[in-house]
């Protein structure tokens, strides 16, 4: 048996731990001592650095795997791939002939994007494109979920400067490899200072028969097959990534943070998705079976360890093989660097030299970016074992289940304490100003348009578009060329519900992504969740997490999948991918408010009914769905009233969404809607505002009228909270012969629902309470007030 450089480990644990921290390792030395017992051996550097990347929360989800599993529903009819691999894949419908499918990744990029803001959020862009393209499907769109500090506070020059940076990292990125940005959303936050989020969801198409899968094939057992890397030449950028993310932000140690950070190349990019393309199809029609996965957390060591193991096989990888752009790399970093643009197939060694001639001669990798190509740099072997060499001699040998099963950690949990709610009434409530709190909310970092975002996003490359951002609560796409069909999508979080309740902001979640899409006229197929939380070490972040999932669970049982009938067939909404984000909180302790992200895919059997949210016109009625409610805890009123007597948050409850979902698709199926807006942040008068703005260059004249007696039945439920509650629900427009079909329509259902306002031709947007005028305002100074409430963040 040959050598191993093996280190040995101090029989202390003191020392043990100043080992591990001169090598830049945050595994424990339990975890450590625990690698040693399953090597039968000490490790060697190389092996520690490889143990520390899979180990990590970001790799082996030691903390929440159990709780995942526990919760989630994971599968359904229209499965086709669950949160197995690098992405999910649900199957949409059959168009000439052909079964397509929607594939669905979601990820985190935080910590990075904190630190190095433009490539914190490039790269995140780009790792989750490569895993759609590595399941064998065309990218055709990318939401983003962004979450900053309060860029008017004490941290707001710091928090502008990564608002800037991460917004045009990520265009920077998107746009050069042409593909669309369709939607998101962006909040402001103390509670996110010192710990951005961005989340980023990736959606591609591809034919059922065609899904490619991140595994070594069976015909392995048979043939010689080979590991095949191509890309970009692997360089120390994004060393320790994965470790990086798995621990508390201190932005105090600023080289070791941005070492962490990888570097973005999307005109690279671009071209490997196109040669990437060429060589599946020549696969496909060679017949040959071949497994793909990308490079992202862990690098090399991660991707040939898991292709491997999820074959039922092992892995031989000769490092000295892997294409570098530096020189003297140790082999430590060459395993394990996080370097951007790579992929690695397993295929047959026969079938190798085509594919070299497609990415290095043909497509040129070479020339396109220095030192990028494709290269064999291992082979695939019979036995369970994973075996690196470097300069002839083995730096790793390991059983493979042991590299990629991880461990399990059994955290524990405490709940906080329960936040105490005055009742939602008061003399403050009573002397609120509605006017002035109109446009005090629609002014505000909160209320204001998100246009100085995606005004910076190509939205309209490769022309699948049919509602773009802006204008409806959800983007609808045509990916698949004269087809009927239309794709809806959304994504949806509420970190305040998450401060206040932690089930409660799993649960709403999911809730609203799901109405954002049927909204449009959307059937939801599936969700994907990105679980962004302080340290698991901490028991009440631990208990924050598991209510959260619970939450989510619960939400996607009660809201289930919607058949061809429109009827809830009794399947949860599956959630087919997702990523859990722990340590978003800083070195000094500040954790970020608990903040489960959620996006919704749904599909719309004929795009030419999907629904916008402007106010079409005048003479036409605003029909309410769903009775507003006195609480107002958590709502963007209180959050610029803080002495406001707010009481608790609003209820969620998931059996009356249930329906209401039900009975706004059906709405719009049958063509009885002009306009539809989901209510949320801001209640009744942002949506009512949005709506009437939507479509002010169009129609700059409309003006809109609204009834608050109208809008709850209780004498108890105030203009504050008839105004701005946020109570889930939905504002129709609907033309004025058309209302009491509307109305008998929903009624069926057994939902609450009134007319509770008109459109005018004013140019006002005004509200009566009691027979009296509650407020009157322009509708134009107010829609410039909403346009320019982000410009000077962005600036």
């Amino acid at each position: 048996m040959e050598t191993l450089p093996i280190v040995a480990l101090p029989a202390n644990d003191a020392a043990l731990q100043k080992l591990l921290a001169n090598h830049g390792l945050v595994l424990t030395p339990a975890e450590t001592r625990r690698v040693a017992d399953l090597l039968g051996r000490d490790p060697t550097l190389v092996e520690l650095h490889i143990f520390n990347t899979m180990w990590s929360e970001h790799c082996s989800y030691k903390s929440s795997r159990a709780i995942l599993k526990k919760f989630l529903p994971t599968s359904g009819p229209r499965v086709v791939l669950g949160p197995v691999e690098d992405a999910g894949v649900v199957r949409v419908a059959t168009h000439a002939g052909k079964s397509w499918c929607v594939v669905v990744g979601h990820e985190s990029h935080n910590h990075p994007s904190q630190v190095v803001p433009y490539e914190g959020a490039a790269t995140g862009v780009g790792g989750i494109l490569r895993d759609i393209y590595c399941m064998g499907a065309d990218v055709f769109g990318v939401l983003d979920s962004l979450r900053f500090g309060d860029p008017e506070g004490p941290n707001g020059p710091r928090v502008r400067e990564i608002a800037r940076g991460v917004v045009d990292g990520i265009s920077g990125y998107a746009n050069p490899v042409g593909v669309p940005n369709l939607g998101g959303e962006t909040l402001f936050a103390s509670a996110f200072d010192d710990n951005c989020l961005v989340n980023v969801v990736a959606l591609g198409l591809v034919e059922e028969s065609r899904v490619v899968r991140s595994r070594v094939p069976a015909a392995a057992a048979d043939e010689d097959y080979v590991l095949l890397l191509f890309g970009k030449p692997t360089d120390d950028s994004g060393f320790g990534g994965a470790a990086f993310a798995s621990v508390d932000l201190d932005e105090e140690d600023v080289d070791a943070n941005r070492g962490a950070v990888q570097a973005p190349d999307p005109f690279l990019k671009r071209v490997l998705a196109v040669a990437l393309r060429e060589v599946l199809d020549h696969l496909d029609r060679a017949g040959v079976a071949f497994g793909l996965k990308d490079l992202g957390a862990g690098g090399i060591a991660c991707v040939t360890s898991e292709l491997a193991h999820a074959g039922g096989f092992g892995a031989e990888v000769d490092l000295d093989a892997v294409p570098v752009s530096l020189p003297d790399l140790p082999a430590e970093v060459i395993a394990c660097a996080e370097t951007q643009e790579r992929f690695c197939l397993a295929l047959p060694r026969s079938a190798v030299d085509p594919v070299l001639e497609i990415f290095n001669e043909r497509f040129e990798l070479p020339r396109v970016s220095e030192g990028a190509r494709a290269a064999v740099i291992g082979r695939v072997l019979k036995a369970p074992r994973f075996v690196l060499r470097h300069q002839g001699r083995p730096v790793c040998d390991a059983e493979v289940a042991a590299v990629t099963e991880g461990i399990r950690h059994d955290r524990e949990r405490r709940p906080r304490p329960a936040p105490r709610f005055g009742p939602p009434a008061g003399p403050k409530r009573l002397e609120l100003d509605a006017g002035a709190a109109v446009q005090r909310l629609l002014g505000s970092i909160g209320g204001a348009s998100r246009r100085p975002i995606y005004r910076h996003y190509d939205t309209e490359v490769q022309g699948h578009a049919v509602i773009r951002p802006g204008e409806a609560d959800a983007a609808v796409v045509t990916p698949v060329p004269g087809a009927p069909f239309g794709v809806a999508v959304a994504c949806d979080g509420d970190p305040w519900i998450g401060l206040l309740d932690p089930w409660a902001a799993g649960a709403s979640a999911v809730e609203e992504a799901v109405r954002n899409v049927a909204a449009v006229g959307g059937r939801a197929l599936c969700i994907t969740d990105c679980l962004n939380y302080g340290s698991p070490e901490v028991a009440e972040v631990m208990q924050d997490f598991h209510e959260g999932v619970r939450g989510i669970a619960d939400a996607c049982r009660a809201l289930g999948v919607i058949d061809d009938d429109r009827a809830i067939d009794g399947t949860p909404l599956p959630v087919v991918s997702g990523n859990v984000s722990f340590y978003n909180q800083s070195a000094t302790g500040g954790a970020v408010a608990p903040s489960p992200v959620v996006a919704c895919v749904g599909w719309i059997p004929d795009h030419s009914r999907a629904l916008t949210l402007d106010l079409k016109e005048p003479g036409s009625l605003l029909v309410l769905v769903g009775e507003r409610r006195a609480e107002l805890g958590g709502s963007a009123l209180a959050r610029l009233y803080p002495d406001l007597e707010a009481g608790p948050p609003r209820p969620v409850d998931l059996e009356r969404s249930a329906q209401e979902i039900r009975a706004t698709i059906d709405a719009i199926e049958r063509g009885l809607v002009l306009a539809a807006h989901d209510i949320a942040a801001g209640g009744i008068a942002q949506a009512a505002a949005e709506m009437l703005f939507a479509g002010r260059h169009a129609r700059p004249k409309l003006g809109l009228r609204l009834d608050l007696d109208a809008m709850a039945d209780s004498p108890d439920v105030d203009p504050a909270g008839r105004l701005f509650g946020e109570t889930p629900g939905f504002l129709l427009e609907v033309s004025a012969a058309g209302l009491e079909p509307l109305l008998a329509a929903y009624r069926r259902y057994g939902l609450w629902v009134r007319q509770v306002g008109a459109v005018r031709a004013s140019g006002a947007l005004s509200a009566t309470w009691h027979g009296r005028d509650l407020l009157r305002l322009d509708a134009a100074e107010l829609a410039r007030r909403w346009e320019n409430g982000l410009a000077g963040v962005l600036a």
